[in-house]
């Protein structure tokens, strides 16, 4: 249990600790299915989880759209002083985290604290609240899982920072992720994240995207090789996404990431860092996503949220679908789980969501979805013919041709004449709809 750290002033009066208190609790500021210490397939959920509260949207998500303006007033922006209101934000951060019991917190390096066009002021403030960070951190126990640098916001980075035409915009990029990677370094942060929001192109006319890719590659071995050099232990993670802000970036999916990853000799180091709106960006379901990386040893840590099925865009809201929830959570546990990783909340609060509590709502509600998904994948994977079900359509391939072919001792010639001697194959029903009915009898 996290100690509850408050600043100079609490900024969520009225709030005690968030504590388990069952599905038979009322409380709407209780959890009901996440219990911290329950051990479920051999882990407790604390571990198989690494909850971890995305700094960005829960303490600089100001509500605001492209039609209208901020409808989040926050009490800690109120210093005129960046390094004081960077301070009093943490408070604020740190007092939400301990009273939501969370373990862990994620940032990028302009959410912690305001950043200028000025290289050097941008390293003294960067190590200033760091040093305050890692205070607030060793007063309450919670941790860094993953640090980032924001190579998107800024209008340098309006064509990319890593792939960037111009190599002084590379430059700075790389100067971001130095200060980044050492503020990461210093926290005890257990990862290391890039995300390519600008990595890609607007129009091919003005592209050479061999180069960008191949500049993009120099950049990830480059802060790779200096972060191994100064004692990071962690892994590195890619997030993928398929566009928005770009027209198309070039860590379109898992399977493109993962192939980038090989082309260029990152694989030891990195791994994946996927979102679940993402993923339905780039057309897929989450759960491709998640079994994509699995099999390819790369699952390593999850932006929980959703998408809007009726707007094509990254809406970022938290978590609420069961269904959707439990076929993620089979994957985990059918895969061994998070490899480094954990499961940041890259949600944010609607934008008519102005009440203090409305935050805890969100992050309750979306750790409590994922800890009753785990517990109920872990009865289907347990008290149900699920895998025996999946593995019977495999059957033909377990012994003789079939079990030849996949240890590759079968020609082309071999196969037709296994065809050719056992006629038409009969039709094997793929059982989805029996699947769908089990996981919801289990639900």
């Amino acid at each position: 249990m996290a100690k509850i750290i408050k600043g100079q002033q609490e900024f969520f009066k009225g709030i005690g600790q968030i504590k388990f208190e069952g599905t038979d609790s009322q409380n709407p500021l209780a959890f009901r299915w996440y219990n911290e210490n329950q051990i479920v397939s051999g882990k407790t959920m604390k571990e198989h989880f690494k909850f971890a509260c995305a700094y960005w949207h829960s303490f600089n998500g100001s509500g605001a759209d492209p039609f209208g303006e901020p409808t989040h007033i926050f009490e800690w922006n109120k210093s005129s002083d960046p390094l004081e209101r960077a301070k009093l934000k943490m408070d604020a951060a740190f007092e939400f985290i301990t009273k939501m019991n969370i373990p862990y917190y994620c940032f990028h390096d302009c959410d912690i604290v305001d950043l200028t066009n000025d290289v050097l002021e941008n390293e003294k403030r960067m190590k200033a609240i760091t040093i305050y960070a890692k205070q607030k951190q060793q007063e309450s126990g919670v941790k860094l899982l993953w640090g980032t640098a924001n190579l998107f916001s800024n209008k340098r980075y309006m064509n990319g920072a890593a792939t960037n035409p111009d190599f002084h915009v590379l430059a700075h990029a790389a100067t971001q992720v130095k200060a980044a990677i050492d503020a990461t370094i210093e926290l005890g942060g257990e990862n290391y994240v890039f995300w390519g929001g600008r990595e890609g192109y607007m129009s091919l006319l003005n592209t050479n995207m061999k180069r960008e890719k191949e500049h993009f590659a120099k950049f990830l071995h480059t802060a790779k090789d200096y972060a191994r050099k100064n004692g990071f232990k962690g892994t590195f993670f890619i997030e993928p996404k398929p566009c928005e802000p770009s027209k198309h970036q070039y860590d379109y999916d898992a399977e493109t990431v993962i192939g980038f990853l090989r082309q260029y000799n990152l694989l030891g180091d990195f791994k994946l860092n996927l979102e679940v709106n993402h993923a339905t960006l780039a057309g897929h379901t989450f759960q491709h996503e998640m079994q994509v990386a699995a099999d390819a040893g790369m699952l390593g840590s999850i932006d929980a949220n959703r998408g809007d099925n009726q707007n094509g865009w990254d809406t970022d809201q938290f978590p609420n679908n069961i269904n959707d929830v439990v076929e993620a959570m089979l994957v985990l546990l059918s895969s061994g789980g998070l490899q480094g990783g954990g499961i940041n909340f890259d949600a944010k609060i609607r934008r008519n969501s102005t009440d203090s509590l409305d935050l805890f709502y969100a992050h309750l509600g979306g750790m409590d979805i994922f800890a009753r998904a785990l517990l109920i994948a872990d009865k289907i994977l347990t008290n149900s013919d699920y895998h025996v079900t999946r593995s019977q359509r495999y059957a033909s391939f377990d012994q003789g041709k079939g079990a030849e072919f996949e240890k590759s001792n079968l020609t082309l010639d071999e196969l037709r004449t296994y065809a050719i001697e056992n006629g038409e194959p009969k039709l094997q029903s793929g059982k989805q709809e029996y699947l769908e009915n089990l996981i919801n009898r289990f639900i």
